[in-house]
């Protein structure tokens, strides 16, 4: 599974809108590699942001 697969599998897991610290923690990954995670599903509209730097699946 790619960081960018294992980032947007734990938002969805947290089940409401996280930041890449929360996510970091949940998964273990370098916090670079998850704001490049964020990028990539922010470009491919995976990702949407609710609330200021706070982030969660797209609908």
């Amino acid at each position: 599974m790619s960081v960018k697969e294992q980032v947007l599998e734990a938002i969805k897991a947290a089940g409401k809108p996280v930041t890449a610290g929360e996510v970091e923690k949940a998964t273990g990954i370098d916090r670079k590699e998850v704001d490049k995670a964020f990028t990539q599903l922010k470009k491919d509209n995976a990702i949407v942001s609710p609330i200021r730097c706070k982030w969660e699946p797209a609908q």
